[in-house]
């Protein structure tokens, strides 16, 4: 292990603890040598050239790139800096102006954090290390280490291991050297050092056993989000981009100016997430993302046109403005790229009907008038499409061990700004565990996420402030649907509905619900029980594969069961345009009906809806809640039921080169769409990203006739070997939202294969031309 120095506060200065003479600091103090120390600077008699001078520092970034899994970050490639990953040794070779001699050259490496204006010992943040003679033995793994791996005349070669609960942030690192005479020089080492969470280490509180899985979740620069409803289900390429230009620096930067997260506490992967949560978006700190869920999206990049993260990072890097405008696919991308550069394994979680309650019920509800209609004041919760959010991987001891264990593993963690939890928009970390098991209770905001994905949706008719509640309807089955991520290393989803709740209908899953229930200590006081009829049965039924430019029908099915009464059932059939949110409601068409039942018949009502009526109220994600509500006569029985439904969009399609494709190689790339509508399309445009494209390619396409194709053309360079992924997004004036993606593998080059780490060179690619076929 390497000595430590020990610092006296009265003369704030380093010690060495095994000096006889303590009367003379081994170091002089940190922020003195690096304000006003250079490169080989005598601290005392500058005619006193015995003193061993360091020329220069070679970080040895290659080799301790490809150790530390650090070698993609364009930093790491464009040599700006020293990635390295806590918990693991990196080296440093160190060249002096003369032989260094062991028996009369004492040497320092002192560690001070960048951003802390009194970096101390005692937080953490402020550290010196006199090497030991060999590399055996660094220490344990919660302190730092150093020791001298080889020595050949003005050669020193040594490795450093910061501790596994380092603050992960901006180092800065000063070189002292001594002459145990008398004399000291310090030389600052010009280049950051930058210390990351490591997954791979078994010390690290993120450690992840998995290769495969820290494969998928930390190095994997490009994903798959799940958009659309639960009947339509729509993946979207988004980048991640975690190893692009300005990335990295703007996620160490954040943490300290907008989480403001002091530097001792940015090891602790909990309080790191919690902060995450809040800085992605703006609603308390000014933080990177402004959401916004209506459609005037004037002054700024309407949400569904984002294709990835980087550019949204490196726009707030570059201004320190909050960018304008996100949803909830943006933010859980955005901190997604986060996490990964920071070394915390992360994956983006859509749920589909996801609740939004607004009450901490753990219930949903909707509250419908005397002619049916939803009354929007009064229903302040929601069921959204869907709602995406991020799971990182982390021990939690803060949360102890419970019933069913040790709560670590995937933590939900939700950027997009619903509600308050101590006083500020954020949610999580919380333990996927304890959700599932329904210990709402746990830090952090356990009850927000039950009731996303478990809650109980209850329809009440509202007759006014002074009557009675009556509950219509309570769906037990009505939300948490298809909960999915992107499956590892492969280009498919993954269920993973069962890692929040027991199975439908199941006896653990209501149990768990009523112990949810007990805990959250709220219920309606006043309401009575709709009737218990059950002759007439009612059936909705809705296509679930309609493309965007077709017609499309609801149908409701009502089946008189009795075998002797006929009845009488009246109601209406309404087809709402919607955000993905399940608000903003713009009628398209409603119709109403009256069905005399014979026994034992059924009888349909069908409403047809044509692209004319609801073109021009469609929001820009297809969305529609469908609804239907009926009467019984001469009973008082009552029926409402609501169904999410969307119409489909067409896919941008790629077209690569003839034969493999090799690292930083030329080659030829096309992206195509057909017109999907009964109407011309007009200003096209495609926006394409991918590995080394560090500003998104932008092509305009000025008209497409209907049914014809739009094509774009451009050479691409692949910046590495390995897998690869580029993306597109295509916005017109009628049409916009729409996607596509192509996966690939790249070929290392021949030469490559004898230098594996090969550097992270920018793509050259250029513009060719744009065509549109009729």
């Amino acid at each position: 292990m390497g000595q430590k120095l020990s610092y006296c506060k009265k003369c704030k200065d380093w010690w060495k603890k095994s000096d006889q003479d303590e009367t003379k600091p081994r170091v002089r103090n940190v922020n003195a040598n690096y304000l006003a120390g250079a490169p080989g600077r005598d601290t005392t008699d500058a005619a006193n050239s015995a003193v061993l001078g360091v020329l220069r520092v070679d970080l040895c970034q290659e080799d301790n790139h490809n150790e530390h899994h650090t070698s993609h970050f364009y930093a790491a490639a464009a040599k700006e800096a020293l990635i390295v990953r806590r918990g693991e040794p990196f080296r440093l070779r160190i060249h002096f102006n003369r032989d260094y001699s062991p028996s009369k050259d004492a040497i320092n490496f002192v560690f001070s954090v960048a951003d802390d204006k009194n970096p101390r010992p005692g937080h953490g943040t402020l550290t010196a290390l006199v090497p030991h003679d060999g590399i055996d033995d660094l220490g344990d793994t919660l302190d730092w280490g150093a020791g001298i791996e080889t020595h050949e005349g003005t050669l020193l070669t040594v490795l450093i291991k910061p501790p596994s609960t380092c603050p992960v942030t901006e180092w800065r690192l000063d070189i002292d050297t001594k002459l145990l005479g008398d004399g000291s020089r310090s030389y600052p080492v010009p280049l950051p050092i930058y210390v990351l969470f490591n997954p791979w280490c078994p010390e690290d509180q993120v450690y992840l056993e998995d290769r495969e899985q820290r494969k998928e979740y930390v190095m994997h620069d490009t994903t798959l989000i799940w958009r659309g409803s639960y009947n339509r289900l729509r993946p979207s390429v988004w980048k991640i981009g975690q190893f692009e230009r300005h990335v990295l620096e703007c996620s160490l930067n954040v943490l300290g100016t907008v989480g403001r997260i002091p530097p001792a506490y940015r090891g602790d992967p909990v309080r790191v997430a919690r902060a995450l949560s809040a800085l992605v978006n703006s609603v308390d700190d000014d933080g990177v993302l402004l959401g916004n869920w209506s459609e005037d999206f004037s002054g700024g990049v309407a949400p569904t046109k984002w294709t990835g993260s980087p550019e949204i990072l490196q726009q707030f890097h570059k201004t320190q403005k909050s960018v304008k405008f996100a949803q909830c696919w943006n933010f859980s991308g955005v901190l997604a790229t986060i996490a990964r550069s920071l070394g915390i394994p992360a994956r983006i979680v859509t749920c589909y009907s996801s609740a939004h309650d607004t009450q901490a019920s753990l219930t949903v509800d909707v509250f419908i008038d005397a002619n049916n209609k939803k009354l929007d004041a009064e229903t302040t919760d929601s069921i959204w499409n869907y709602h995406v959010w991020n799971e990182l991987w982390m021990q939690r001891p803060d949360l102890g061990v419970g019933q069913h264990g040790a709560y670590d593993g995937w933590q939900v963690v939700d950027a997009t700004p619903q509600e308050a939890s101590d006083n500020m928009y954020r949610v999580g970390p919380a333990s996927v565990l304890a959700v599932k098991h329904g210990e709402i209770l746990r830090p952090f905001d356990g009850g927000f996420v039950f009731a996303e994905v478990n809650a109980d949706k209850l329809y009440w008719r509202y007759n006014g402030p002074s009557q009675p509640l009556k509950l219509l309807r309570k769906d037990t089955l009505a939300i948490g649907h298809l909960i999915s991520t992107k499956a590892v290393l492969r280009w498919d989803r993954e269920d993973i509905t069962d890692s929040y709740k027991h199975a439908e209908r199941s006896e653990e899953e209501r149990s768990t619900m009523l112990k949810a229930l007990k805990q959250s200590r709220h219920a309606f006081s006043r309401y009575y029980l709709n009737d218990n009829f059950n002759e007439v049965e009612f059936d909705m039924e809705l296509k679930d594969d309609i493309k965007i430019g077709e017609n499309f029908s609801v149908v409701l099915k009502v089946t008189n069961k009795s075998a002797e009464k006929s009845h009488l059932a009246t109601g209406q059939v309404n087809c709402d345009a919607v955000l993905y949110t399940g608000v903003g409601a713009m009628e398209v068409k409603s119709i109403g009906f009256e069905l005399e039942l014979e026994p034992k018949a059924s009888e349909y009502v069908r409403m047809e809806v044509i692209f004319e009526e609801y073109f021009e109220k469609l929001s820009s994600q297809a969305a529609f809640q469908i609804s239907a509500s009926a009467r019984v006569k001469d009973t008082d029985y009552e029926y409402y039921a609501q169904d999410d439904f969307r119409v489909r969009k067409p896919d941008i399609k790629f077209q690569m080169g003839e034969g493999s494709i090799v690292s930083r190689k030329e080659i030829d790339v096309i992206v195509r769409l057909v017109n999907p509508l009964p109407i011309p399309l007009h200003k096209g445009l495609f926006t394409v990203e991918g590995p080394g494209i560090e500003q998104p390619l932008k092509f305009k396409i000025t008209e497409i006739p209907v049914g014809g194709t739009a094509a774009a053309t451009f050479k691409y360079v692949p910046p590495y070997a390995g897998r690869g992924t580029l993306l597109a997004k295509f916005t017109s004036k009628e049409l916009d939202d729409v996607d596509g993606y192509k996966h690939y593998e790249i070929e290392p080059r021949p030469e490559d294969l004898l230098q594996p780490n090969g550097s992270h060179r920018s793509s050259n690619i250029i513009r060719r031309r744009t065509d549109v076929i009729a």
